[in-house]
């Protein structure tokens, strides 16, 4: 008879987390299922790391999506066309995104090893 899967085990894990962090919007939740899948994420600071990672893309992604909707410049009160502050907020979310990617140490490349 096989004994059940200790507390914190990826056997449990697996059954419970594939969906991610109820928080994270499908495409994160997807990737969160997907990273889990594919790669050996044992333990609470590794999946904690995963889950600022993704709030990270699910930002880049919300920004960029606004961006597109209104346009990367915008004119100020002199009519003169500055950048859309989104675009800041979208570069550092996706540097903390390849930055938990990397700690993580997640292929970010597609390049095999």
């Amino acid at each position: 008879m096989k004994a059940p899967p200790l507390p914190g085990s990826s056997a449990r894990r697996e059954a419970k987390d594939p969906a991610g962090p109820k928080h994270l919007q499908l495409p994160e939740r997807q990737l969160w299922a997907s990273i889990l899948r594919e790669n050996a994420i044992e333990g609470e600071a590794a999946l904690s790391l995963l889950e600022s990672t993704l709030e990270a893309h699910q930002r880049a992604r919300l920004c960029r999506e606004q961006v597109d909707r209104e346009g990367s410049t915008y004119l100020d009160r002199f009519e003169q066309p500055k950048p859309h502050p989104l675009l800041a907020a979208e570069r550092d979310a996706r540097a903390a995104f390849l930055a938990g990617m990397r700690a993580l140490r997640l292929d970010i490349t597609g390049e095999e090893r």
